[in-house]
C-alpha cells in the first residue's frame, strides 16, 4: 500500500498495544537491577495501553485526528519515565501528521523522525544507550531511506530493522547495560509496539493473551490469598457526578482506582450523571474515599462477608447496613497544597502528619499515571500545588502533570527521589511564608537526606564487583548495592554502616510489610546502642522493601 489513513493507524496502535501487554514480562527481567521493580514493561503497556482505548471506538479516518486523540490518550496514561518518553514520541509524531488525512512513505519516516526530536526534548539529560538512542538513530536511517512511491510495508520494514539493529547496540553505549548483559528495557518496549504495527500492515490478527501473574495487574492489585478470597465486605454504592466532573468521569479510570485497593469483583456503572459501584474490598472506606472525589453518595449499602459466612453455617442470614450517605461539603480554595507520591498506609500517615494534603497511591513497582497526579492536583483546591514525586520513576510523570495544568493551577515539582528526601522536604515546610521561600527551603532539605534501602535479590547476577545471589537481601546506599547478604538484618546494619557517620543526627527507620514485631526490637536495640543519633521508627508497611532509612 501506498498510504495510510485514519482507521489503519488505529489498527496498527491496537496491535501495537496488544503485542506489547502479552510480551512486557520480558522487558521488565530486562532490569538492569536485581531489584524487585522491574516494571519498565508494565509502565510502557499501561500507558500504551491507555492510548489505545482512547482511539480504538473513535469514528474517524483523519490520521491526525486519530493520532492527535492517541497522544492525549497517552499523556494522560503515561506512567514512569518510560511511559513519559513514549508518550513523546507519539506527540511528535502526531505533531508530523497535523493537517493530513493520510500520509505516504516520506511523510510517515518524516514522522517517525520528529517523535525523536520531540522525546529528546522531554528529557532534561537525554542518556544515549536508552529508548531514545533505538527512535533517533532508526528515525535518522528510515529518512534516509524512504523515497516518493514506496511502499508504506517496505519502509516500515526498514524502520523496525534499524531499530532493531540500534537496540543491539544500547550496551555498547551504556556500560551499565553491558556488564550485566543485557539490552535497553525501553528501547525494547517500542521495538515490541513497532513489531505489532508492522503485523497490522500486513493484515494479521494478534490476539490479547492474559498472562497469568502478570505485573500489569499484580503491580496495582494487593489481592489477598484464595483461602480469604471469598471475604472483606462488599460495597456497593451509588453517587450522582459533580457536574463540573460529569464530562471528564470515566468509568475505566474509577474502576483503575479501585483495582488498587485490597479487593476484588470490581463493577463500575454509569447512567448519565448516576454511577453504581460494587466491590468486595477489606478497606470499604478506601473504595468510599475513592469515589467521593467524584460527587455526593445517594445510598450506601457494606455487608461483613466473613459474618455473613459464619451467619451461613449458623443458618442466619447477614442484616446488610444501608443509609443516605453524608453531604459532600466542597472544599474551599487554599493558598497552598503539598502532593506526595508513596505505598503504604504507614508511610502516607507520615505525609499527612507533615502538612501533606493528599497522597497519590504510588512508587516501586506502581508508577502512576499522569491522570493520576493531575486528578490530584485538581481535588486538593489550591492556587498553588507542590508535588513530591519521592521516587526517580515519577518525576517526569509529575513534570508532565504540571504542564498539562499550566496557565490553570500553579504545580512546582521538588524532585524528591526517596520517601526520606519527600518527609524531609515537608518537615521543612512552613505555612506563614511565601512559596518561594518554601520551595528554596525543601529543595534544600532534600539534598541534605542520605537514603538507604533494602530489599530482596530477584537473580544471579553481579553488579559494580557484588555477587547477588537471588532471594537474598541486598543494602543499598543511595543507589549503589554494597551488599547482598542471607537476612534482612544483616542487610540493614550494613546500610547504616555506609550512611551513619560521627556528623548523624537522626536515624529515620521505616520499616515494611515484611518486618516481624521481633526483628523491630532487635534492630531497634542494635541502633540504640550502636550509633549516638536519634532514632524514628516507624511502621511504613510499605511493599517490596523491607526497610527505609533515612540519614540527617
Amino acid at each position: 500500500m501506498k498510504r495510510v489513513d485514519g482507521n489503519l493507524f488505529k489498527k496498527m496502535v491496537v496491535t501495537g498495544a496488544t503485542v506489547l501487554h502479552n510480551n512486557h514480562p520480558e522487558i521488565d527481567a530486562l532490569n538492569v537491577f536485581p531489584v524487585p521493580d522491574g516494571d519498565t514493561g508494565t509502565n510502557m503497556s499501561l500507558t500504551f495501553s491507555a492510548g489505545a482505548s482512547e482511539i480504538e471506538n473513535l469514528n474517524s479516518n483523519d490520521i491526525y485526528e486519530v493520532s492527535k486523540k492517541l497522544s492525549k490518550g497517552l499523556l494522560m496514561g503515561a506512567r514512569g519515565n518510560s511511559g513519559v518518553i513514549l508518550s513523546q514520541i507519539f506527540r511528535g509524531i502526531s505533531m508530523a501528521f497535523e493537517g493530513k488525512k493520510e500520509v505516504n512513505a516520506v511523510e510517515l519516516a518524516y514522522a517517525l523522525q520528529n517523535g525523536a526530536k520531540v522525546a529528546y526534548k522531554a528529557v532534561m539529560r537525554p542518556v544515549e544507550g536508552t529508548i531514545l538512542t533505538v527512535i533517533r538513530e532508526a528515525g535518522e536511517a528510515v529518512v534516509q531511506y524512504a523515497q516518493e512511491g514506496m511502499e508504506i510495508e517496505d519502509v516500515f520494514s526498514y524502520f523496525v530493522k534499524a531499530a532493531d539493529e540500534s537496540l543491539e547496540r544500547t550496551p555498547e553505549l551504556l556500560p551499565v547495560l553491558k556488564e550485566v548483559g543485557v539490552v535497553d528495557s525501553g528501547g525494547a518496549g517500542l521495538l515490541l509496539v513497532m513489531t505489532g504495527f508492522m503485523a497490522a500492515l500486513a493484515g494479521e490478527e494478534i490476539v490479547r493473551i492474559e498472562i497469568k501473574g502478570s505485573s500489569n495487574k499484580d503491580a496495582l492489585i494487593d489481592v489477598e490469598s484464595d483461602e480469604e478470597e471469598g471475604f472483606g465486605y462488599c460495597t456497593e454504592f451509588i453517587f450522582r457526578l459533580d457536574p463540573r466532573k460529569t464530562k471528564a468521569f470515566k468509568e475505566e479510570r474509577l474502576r483503575n482506582e479501585l483495582e488498587r485497593l485490597p479487593g476484588n469483583s470490581i463493577v463500575v456503572v454509569q447512567d448519565e450523571d448516576i454511577v453504581k459501584v460494587h466491590v468486595h474490598t477489606l478497606k470499604p472506606g478506601n473504595a468510599l474515599n475513592t469515589a467521593q472525589r467524584y460527587g455526593e453518595f445517594i445510598k450506601l449499602k457494606i455487608e461483613n462477608m466473613q459474618e455473613q459466612h459464619n451467619s451461613i453455617l449458623e443458618s442466619n442470614q447477614p442484616k446488610a447496613v444501608e443509609e443516605k450517605a453524608k453531604p459532600v461539603i466542597p472544599q474551599q480554595e487554599k493558598e497552598t497544597a503539598i502532593i506526595s507520591v508513596a505505598a503504604g498506609d504507614g508511610v502516607k500517615d507520615m505525609f499527612l502528619e507533615l502538612h501533606c494534603d493528599y497522597v497519590v497511591s504510588g512508587g516501586q513497582t506502581m508508577n502512576p499515571a499522569t491522570e493520576d497526579i493531575v486528578q490530584a492536583i485538581r481535588d486538593v483546591h489550591a492556587k498553588h500545588v507542590i508535588i513530591l514525586p519521592n521516587n526517580s520513576n515519577i518525576v517526569m510523570t509529575a513534570q508532565q502533570a504540571a504542564l498539562i495544568l499550566e496557565g490553570e493551577i500553579d504545580v512546582q515539582v521538588i524532585p524528591s527521589k526517596t520517601i526520606p528526601q519527600g518527609l524531609s522536604a515537608c518537615i521543612m515546610y512552613n505555612p506563614e511564608v511565601s512559596l518561594e521561600d518554601n520551595l528554596n527551603e525543601m529543595k534544600e532539605a532534600i539534598s541534605n537526606v542520605k537514603t538507604g534501602q533494602v530489599t530482596f535479590a530477584i537473580k544471579d547476577t553481579n553488579i559494580d564487583g557484588v555477587d547477588i545471589k537471588a532471594n537474598q537481601y541486598m543494602a543499598l546506599c543511595e543507589k549503589e548495592i554494597t551488599a547482598c547478604v542471607p537476612t534482612k538484618i544483616e542487610a540493614l546494619k550494613e546500610t547504616l554502616s555506609q550512611l551513619v557517620d560521627d556528623d548523624s543526627e537522626i536515624i529515620t527507620l521505616i520499616y515494611g510489610e515484611d518486618v516481624s514485631e521481633e526483628e523491630v526490637s532487635q534492630i531497634t536495640t542494635f541502633i540504640e546502642e550502636n550509633y549516638d543519633a536519634e532514632l524514628e521508627c516507624v511502621d511504613g508497611k510499605q511493599p517490596v522493601y523491607s526497610f527505609i532509612i533515612g540519614v540527617e
